[in-house]
């Protein structure tokens, strides 16, 4: 029952926030692609970058992690390495991210309780790990439209399974507006605009021709 006097304008503790989320992208590499059969590839590889993007603009740390990537799978998508030149890619050997102490002590490392995950396929590397942090007591988001797995049935049964465990499906423009939140911050109004227009299909074209008829600072 809601206590009217207790209601403020006030945001919900569960939103995701710069300052208490991580971002980790798993397995994101060739061979992974490959086999990928869910959805279009071109399109996961858009939700991957605008993603990653979202995390940079917000400062957010990130955890970058391949599997066999000398081996078996190969590199981390380039694109998606671009936007963190500077960080370390943990390469394992598990399929559970979860059980590579390298991954495990990175994630740590963030202090963020929030994990908000993507990668391939859906069905091992995503849900093995994000299983793994629940049972650790960790928040875990899933972005859907920045994994994928095998088959659509592969990638839809991994995610119910994910939720019936307590994990929170997401998609990367809402992983991006709920780190934005306010069009008044003007400190990341231009960067959270300009990952839209990169990757956000019909919605940055909106605020592309919003920009040119109404005028540079219309909001999106």
């Amino acid at each position: 029952m809601v206590d009217i006097a207790e209601v403020t304008a006030s945001p919900s503790p569960d939103l995701l926030t710069p300052d208490n989320c991580a971002v980790l992208f798993v397995d994101h590499q060739p061979q992974m692609f490959f086999g990928t059969g869910s959805g279009d590839r071109t399109a996961i590889i858009n939700a991957t970058l605008g993603l990653a993007k979202a995390a940079k603009a917000f400062d957010v740390p990130v955890v970058l992690s391949t599997v066999a990537a000398e081996s078996f799978s190969g590199p981390l998508l380039p694109q998606l390495a671009d936007v963190f030149p500077e960080q370390k890619i943990i390469d394992r050997t598990t399929m559970n991210a979860w059980e590579d102490l390298a991954f495990v002590e990175a994630v740590k490392a963030t202090g963020r309780k929030k994990l908000v995950i993507a990668g391939l396929w859906t069905e091992v590397c995503v849900v093995l790990p994000t299983l793994s942090a629940l049972a650790q007591g960790y928040e875990v988001y899933v972005v859907t439209d920045a994994s994928g797995g095998v088959s659509p049935q592969a990638h839809e049964h991994a995610i119910q399974r994910m939720v019936q465990g307590g994990a929170i499906p997401v998609t990367w423009v809402q992983v991006l507006l709920e780190l934005q939140r306010d069009w008044a911050r003007t400190e990341t109004y231009a960067a959270t605009t300009g990952v839209v227009k990169e990757h956000g299909g019909a919605y940055g074209l909106g605020i592309v021709y919003a920009q040119a008829v109404i005028g540079a600072h219309a909001a999106g």
